[in-house]
């Protein structure tokens, strides 16, 4: 049974795992016995993992910036000694606003974290993976990375990039045998998808209550998915199980039928 599965043994690193989306990931992995290193760029949200999960070492690391990130993987190095998975997770919502009211330092920032931050990550970690008899790489992005999306396109332009950059890897890298893949999550419950929700709401100078029953429905299965649904996936995904998908770009998001 896939619930069985097993990771004992595995080197992964996790970005922005601290929280959210990477938190649940890394609660996941952990139980699956990987040896872990998580960054994040809170450093208090890192001392909370470290006293919730003893055992996974963590880094304060900024992925946006190419020094904070050769620090990282140096401390892979130091802590790990070698790398079998990667999981881009970091990311950043970005500014919600139609085109011309965004701000170029806006955009920038988005597009820094979002793709940049895979780029500097992925850069460092391939010779890793290479040595790996186990190579994986997963990279997050989005619904809003397969579909348009008023009033968030430095958020969805930066997603779409993930899925063009992953699948040129999947490429790179299969000679080697290391699997690349894209995790698109849609509309993912808490606290970073409602803060969305009232931003756009304020832009589109509609209700709140409006704008949060459109993302609640977009989906067929009539809901947001989880941090779990994601996890699980990401999981599986950086699996035996997943022996031979690489290059996909992997939607998990009901269905989305419209992103508003």
């Amino acid at each position: 049974m896939f619930e069985d599965c097993s990771l004992q043994g595995r080197k992964v690193l996790i970005t922005a795992g601290a929280d959210g989306l990477g938190l649940e990931m890394t609660r996941l992995f952990h139980a699956a016995g990987a040896s872990l290193l998580v960054c994040d760029i809170n450093a208090a949200r890192l001392e909370e993992l470290r006293r919730d999960l003893p055992g996974v070492a963590t880094a304060v690391a900024d992925v946006a910036d190419e020094a904070s990130v050769a620090a990282l993987f140096e401390e892979v190095g130091a802590t790990l000694g070698g790398l079998d998975i990667l999981v881009n997770n970091a990311g950043v919502a970005g500014p919600t606003g139609y085109v011309q009211d965004l701000s170029k330092a806006d955009w920038d920032r988005t597009l820094a974290v979002n793709i940049t931050g895979q780029f500097l990550c992925a850069r460092l970690a391939v010779p890793l993976l290479k040595a790996s008899s186990a190579g994986v790489m997963i990279n997050l992005s989005s619904a809003a990375g397969h579909l348009g999306f008023a009033g968030r396109s430095a958020y969805s332009a930066s997603k779409w990039a993930v899925v063009g950059f992953t699948k040129s890897l999947a490429i790179e890298l299969g000679p080697y045998g290391i699997r690349v893949n894209a995790i698109l999550p849609g509309a993912v419950e808490g606290p970073r998808i409602r803060a969305v929700i009232d931003a756009k709401a304020k832009t589109l100078g509609r209700p709140v209550e409006e704008i949060a029953a459109q993302y609640e429905n977009q989906a067929v299965l009539g809901r947001m998915v989880t941090a779990r649904d994601i996890a699980n996936m990401v999981l599986f995904n950086a699996s035996d199980a997943a022996r031979s998908i690489t290059g996909q770009a992997i939607v998990i998001d009901g269905l989305t039928q419209k992103l508003y």
